[in-house]
């Protein structure tokens, strides 16, 4: 199947993204990179590619491609980032900011879901870029803050203020934000507070 799923996501890449207006050749090209089959569970492995969120267990998904990539490119990465990510899931949004970022701090509430992202991460994809944390992601990493980039990947109903505190200034983070209705978010620290960016309607899982 490896040679069905590379052609697969070369499809999405082409199909999936670049047509609905992703531009970020570094997006696209840490989509290319980063093998989604890997984290679907068995079940659904023959939907790895689909254009939509797929169940990974616990009650969490695995966010479709096109919301996975245009987060990744809400933040602006260059290359040299420190970045934030609350919510590991399964892993693989956490795979393709690795792609780009020079070190990501990503915190899984769901121990069993953040060791599993920890085993495939670190053991059959090799990334060494990546620092993991069990824990309440609300509360964020205040040890290795501030952070250039921070990324939400559950819906908070307001955008944890602690957060905000460990960012630096010129920093931008995004997330899902709401309850039953949930909207997109960029935020952008200044100097004089925090400058907010509402975006497209989405649907996540709650950020428990």
């Amino acid at each position: 199947m490896t040679k069905e799923f590379e052609m697969q996501r070369r499809e999405m890449v082409s199909k999936q993204l670049r047509s609905r207006g992703i531009r970020d050749e570094k997006v696209l090209a840490a989509m290319l990179a980063v093998p989604r089959d890997v984290f679907v569970p068995a079940a659904e492995k023959s939907r790895s590619y689909y254009d939509g969120p797929l169940p990974i267990g616990r009650g969490q998904t695995i966010s479709q491609p096109y919301i996975v990539a245009y987060m990744t490119e809400l933040l602006r990465l260059k290359g040299g980032e420190k970045v934030l990510e609350i919510g590991t899931g399964c892993g693989y949004q956490t795979a393709v900011l690795a792609e780009i970022a020079r070190q990501v701090y990503t915190i899984e509430v769901i121990a069993e879901l953040g060791e599993r992202a920890k085993r495939m991460l670190t053991g059959e994809l090799s990334y060494s870029n990546i620092n993991f944390r069990v824990g309440n992601g609300r509360d964020g990493w205040p040890e290795f803050a501030p952070f250039d980039r921070v990324i939400i990947t559950a819906a908070p109903r307001e955008f944890p203020k602690e957060l905000f505190a460990q960012m630096k200034e010129g920093g931008i983070a995004a997330a899902p934000v709401g309850n039953f209705f949930q909207r997109m978010y960029r935020y952008f620290k200044e100097k004089d507070g925090i400058e907010e960016d509402p975006l497209i309607g989405v649907s996540f899982v709650p950020c428990v």
